[in-house]
């Protein structure tokens, strides 16, 4: 006897105590069986060929095992109640009844799935089994009853039967023919591309909507979602009124509400669309209130249903044989080549002879005043003959010649017979025209398409039954094609065989007026016309019921996916998950279908969601495959991107071609729904392929990018937004991108970042704290971006870092913004403003913008209003253009929009003021810029001396103003060319420091305003004269702009050397104070703005 280990036995063989019928039976809570297994020992073997995880991982099991004699034999009994084994074994017996149902005889697998048929949307039986209390198990369906059939019910329909014949007859073979062969095309490339999309992984309940959600997203989801909704509960209305035409029209006329009988023109439409509306509501109740009872009852009809479908065809084409032997007996009356309404008479003749004398016949009484034949009759009546002639004269009759081309009618044409003499007198108004089969509505051949298109839906009825499939990724691809390949050789050949079949004028007679009210496909169907009328009444009630059972429950799939916030109260029902809310909805928007009360009118509305739900299946495919995501890997295989364009633009033209108002109207509801679920949806990430277009897309323009820095012309402050965070990680200066957001009209980047100290290991959790503050931050501000934490060793490093690494290739970051360091001066702790004075050495290195918004606190939020003020630039030296740019860019938010920019420059007492503020304005005009210039005189200092040299000459070169009639070549080289030499050689601080020059610097005035401890930390008489400068501006800033709402200022570069840096701090303090809201600009040493267009 050996020993037995858990990884060395091999599962052989289960025997179970219970019986099979038992062993079905198995309770969703408790699993108890007893279960007897056989283990075979492998020594030598340490993998085992077959794991059982249940029983190595067990070790009750193990005690209560049992050796048995053996010499490699072992059996253990073992006794399981818990839920995992009970799922393990019936994975088992599954697997053991399926490979039974494969060796079982094929009769009695097409009557378990004829059993099991079911054409309702996956999620309808479940939910009703589950009502009862019975467990529900989805029936393993192949490929003929899982797709195949329930494709075929839903293509074949009230198109076919209605209106079929009286579109060969208007729209001739050859046009009919063509419209069929476009919209069959359509649905099979539109099949292809949604085969490749089914086989890429398991599609659940919502069919088409599931797959386009997922492969587009949900904006793109959701629209084509709520559009295959609306023309799927179109469709139901379309269904029902067209069961209510063969109900009054050709089973019982007599239960008209609106009698039909004496009226004429107008007044008899209008009766017949009350009828419509009245018993079509009626019908709508009743099936509502059908499938709101339980949609059990719709599922033992679907076979019915699909029996008489099947039937009908088979009657047509039975019928179609029988013409070439024997056609059935259908007289048409024709008066001249006029067809008449074969009604109240009985006889096609004038007059009968009988006992050797004339009489008249009731036609005869129908046109003249009297039975004599003295009588006054109808012009026509009496100028042309009555001829009867064969309404099916068979297929072997050669009629098809007449009916190759089309004859397209006006509004209350005569439906005549081309080929008869007639004659009239044209001057004669026509009389007694409702004796005459007329056309009821302008036809053309766009009008054809939209019609005949909702014939071919139906389409999708295979994947949304997915997962009650045996194997969903062989029998949708197969199923599907098949089915439409079925349906488009039968409906090609209807339109030959009723060409060749049936006299013209019986086809384009619309409702049969002309064969004793027949339903004109009826009468060529064998053995009677009634089996057409019956079958195609139950099978559009059966599409009509299917329509409403299936609409509800894609609205409640869209509604509880979220992305859609105003329907998700339709993702509710009742307790077992049917979508009551949903179904009322539905209701209402079929019964505005039903008011319409013409199925030609309605059914180009349905084509138009139809075909947009077709379009963007096509374009998921295509968007797909041009990807090339590692995730796509459709099983199917026939598939490319140039199949699915070609459908997709088959689909935009049939839309167009359809009726282009409704094409227009069905795109902004769409594109309604989309914007929607833009702005106000839930944000779900499905993997989608817009993202991975965007993500291409995004790859490609950064590429872009990196072929050359962004000209002038396109230049806009791209920001990194330094912000400090508390020990909970909670931002400190809020208003910080409050004024981030007020500055992005410019629509550039933004990054806003924020450094911690430590170790990454040590602080990430913290780090993460970190990034959802700034992004909830973010959100409530407003501010579209992106956020980064770094965390270093030290604070100088992580920001350093930030500076350096923050944006991808050409997409990076121009321009600082980071706020004043807050009592600086208080505290032991000059690590904040050491790192800030770096902060600016390393922006200037980097030739970076830097903005360092004063007192930010005082700063406005994005809620209040400045109703008036004035924003005041003081442009001490050129900086590229910011000090130009940044007001512009902040009255473009209604924060700033109502304040007015007043633009300061300081000139020297010898200097011409009144020709520098005229040459100031010129340029202000020429950068389309609104603006206020104020020239400031200041004794005896040259400041504005160099400022109006700098600022003209780095700009425009000194002559910009003289030369505004340069070529458009010499402008690009005149925008374009870089600094002179001589400016490149030094820095932009060095740049900035020369503003503070010696002649002004002499002037030792106003030091008894500066405290002993700063005059005490003056090293040198150059340190001395720099503070002097900035109280001197100081006085005049806020003379001039103590109650502007904002003061721009230049911000000089920090000293070279490191021992001055608390003198450059106290210089920048003594410069801004007593101002409430100062914006201090370093430009990044290039032109940001421009003249030229």
């Amino acid at each position: 006897m050996q020993a037995l280990s858990g990884e060395r036995c091999l599962l052989a063989k289960c025997y179970f105590h219970s019986t099979l019928s038992q062993m079905c039976s198995f309770h969703s809570n408790y699993f108890m069986l007893n279960l007897k297994v056989l283990f075979v020992c492998l020594p030598g073997d340490s993998n085992p060929k077959e794991s059982s995880p249940f029983i190595n991982s067990s070790d009750a099991a193990a005690e209560k095992s049992q050796q048995y004699d053996g010499k490699n034999m072992a059996l253990f009994e073992v006794q399981s109640k818990t839920h995992a084994l009970g799922k393990f074994l019936m994975m088992r017996l599954s697997a053991s009844l399926q490979e039974e149902m494969d060796t079982s005889p094929m009769v009695s697998s097409l009557l378990s799935s004829l059993a099991n048929y079911s054409n309702l949307p996956q999620g309808s039986k479940e939910h009703e089994e589950e009502s009862e209390g019975v467990p529900w198990s989805a029936p393993q369906l192949g490929t003929l009853m899982g797709v195949y059939m329930p494709c075929i019910q839903n293509i074949f329909g009230v198109i076919l039967f209605l209106r079929m014949t009286w579109l060969v007859g208007i729209g001739g073979v050859i046009g009919t023919f063509i419209i069929v062969f476009m919209c069959c095309s359509t649905t099979m490339l539109t099949a292809i591309s949604m085969s490749a999309i089914a086989t890429n992984g398991v599609v659940p309940a919502g069919g088409s909507y599931y797959m386009i959600s997922r492969s587009l997203g949900p904006e793109f989801g959701g629209a084509v979602g709520i559009c295959f909704y609306l023309g799927t509960t179109y469709a139901g209305a379309m269904y029902i009124l067209g069961a209510i035409e063969l109900l009054l029209i050709y089973i019982v006329p007599k239960a008209a509400i609106f009698p039909l009988e004496g009226l004429e023109g107008p007044e008899a439409e209008a009766a017949l669309l009350n009828n419509m509306r009245v018993y079509g509501t009626i019908l709508l109740t009743s099936m509502s209130t059908v499938v709101f009872v339980g949609v059990k009852y719709v599922n033992k009809l679907a076979l019915v249903f699909l029996a008489c479908v099947i039937l009908s065809i088979l009657a047509v084409y039975a019928g179609v044989i029988k013409t070439a032997v024997e056609p059935p007996v259908f007289p048409v009356c024709v008066l001249g080549n006029r067809t008449l309404v074969w009604k109240n008479f009985d006889v096609c003749a004038k007059t009968i002879e009988t006992a050797n004398a004339t009489v008249t016949t009731q036609l005869w009484r129908m046109f003249c005043d009297s039975p004599f034949l003295n009588a006054t009759c109808d012009k026509y009546f009496m100028s042309n003959n009555v001829t009867q002639i064969q309404g099916i004269p068979g297929i072997t009759s050669g009629i098809l010649a007449d009916n190759l081309f089309g004859n397209y009618y006006e509004k209350g044409d005569l439906i005549a017979r081309g080929s008869m003499e007639s004659v009239e007198d044209h001057d004669d108004p026509l009389t007694s025209a409702n004796r005459y089969v007329l056309a009821d509505i302008t036809s053309f051949f766009t009008l054809l398409v939209g019609i005949y298109f909702p014939s071919v839906t139906g389409i999708m009825a295979g994947s949304n039954r997915s997962g009650d499939l045996r194997d969903a990724q062989k029998s949708i691809p197969i199923g599907t094609i098949a089915a439409i390949t079925t349906t488009s050789l039968v409906y090609m050949s209807s339109v030959i065989l009723f060409g060749a079949c049936i006299e013209g004028v019986v086809l384009r007679d619309k409702f049969g007026e002309g064969v004793h009210g027949n339903l004109v496909i009826g009468t060529l169907a064998w053995p009677s016309p009634w089996v057409i009328v019956i079958g195609s009444f139950f099978s559009t009630c059966g599409a009509g019921l299917q329509s409403l059972t299936g609409a509800p429950r894609l609205l409640q799939a869209i509604a509880k996916d979220g992305i859609v916030p105003a329907l998700r109260i339709f993702g509710h029902g009742k307790a077992n998950g049917e979508p009551t809310w949903s179904l009322l909805l539905t209701a209402c928007i079929c019964e505005t279908g039903i008011l319409i009360a013409s199925l030609d009118s309605v059914a180009p509305i349905l084509s138009m969601f139809f075909l947009m739900c077709y379009m963007f299946v096509n374009l998921a495919c295509a968007v797909q495959t041009l990807l090339r995501t590692p995730n796509w890997r459709p099983r199917f295989k026939f598939y490319h991107w140039t199949l699915s364009f070609l459908g997709m633009s088959l689909c935009l033209t049939l839309m167009f071609l359809c009726s282009w108002y409704y094409a227009i109207v069905a795109m902004v509801i769409a594109g309604s729904i989309y914007k929607y679920i833009e702005f106000a949806g839930a944000e779900k990430e499905w993997g989608d392929g817009i993202r991975g277009l965007s993500l291409s897309a995004a790859r490609y323009a950064l590429m872009r990018l990196e072929e050359g820095p962004p000209h002038t012309k396109n230049w806009r402050p791209q920001l990194l937004v330094l912000v400090s965070t508390d020990a909970e990680q909670n931002v400190e200066q809020p208003r910080l991108l409050s004024l981030t957001n007020q500055l992005k009209a410019g629509k550039g980047l933004t990054i806003v970042g924020t450094a911690l100290e430590g170790t990454y290991l040590a602080n990430h959790e913290q780090a993460q704290r970190a990034e959802q503050a700034l992004r909830k931050l973010m959100e409530t501000e407003k501010v579209k971006g992106f956020c980064q934490v770094t965390v270093s060793s030290n604070l100088r490093d992580a920001t350093s870092h930030l500076l350096q690494a923050s944006g991808l290739g050409g997409l990076k970051h121009n321009a600082v913004l980071v706020s004043w360091p807050r009592n600086w001066k208080q505290g032991d702790d000059h690590q904040t403003w050491r790192n800030f004075i770096e902060l600016v050495r390393e922006t200037t290195t980097a030739r970076l913008a830097l903005l360092v918004p004063k007192n930010i606190s005082a700063y406005p939020s994005n809620g209040e209003r400045f109703t008036e003020g004035h924003i005041d630039v003081w442009w001490i030296v050129h900086d590229g253009g910011m000090l130009m740019l940044l007001p512009f860019l902040l009255r473009q938010h209604k924060v700033w929009r109502k304040c007015k920019m007043r633009i300061f420059t300081v000139a020297q007492m010898d200097d011409n003021s009144i020709q520098m503020k005229k040459d100031l304005t010129t340029f202000l005009y020429h950068l389309r810029i609104d603006a206020m210039v104020e020239v400031v005189e200041m004794h005896d200092s040259d400041i504005s001396a160099y400022t109006y040299e700098k600022t003209l000459v780095m700009e425009q070169r000194s002559q910009m103003l003289k030369q505004i009639n340069l070529t458009k070549n010499e402008r690009e080289r005149e925008v374009s060319t870089p600094l002179t030499p001589g400016e490149e050689a030094q820095s932009p601080g060095e740049q900035i420091q020369r503003t503070w020059t010696e002649k002004y610097l002499n002037h030792l005035v106003l030091l008894s305003k500066m405290s002993t401890a700063v005059l005490s930390s003056l090293r040198n008489q150059s340190n001395v004269r720099r503070m002097h400068t900035a109280l001197r501006l100081n006085e005049v800033i806020l003379k001039k702009s103590s109650e502007a709402k904002l003061v721009l200022l230049n911000m000089p570069g920090a000293p070279r050397n490191r021992t001055g840096d608390e003198n450059y701090m106290e210089f920048l303090e003594v410069l801004t104070e007593g101002l409430n809201r100062v914006l201090l600009v370093r430009g990044g040493g290039r032109e940001v703005i421009t003249i030229y267009s």
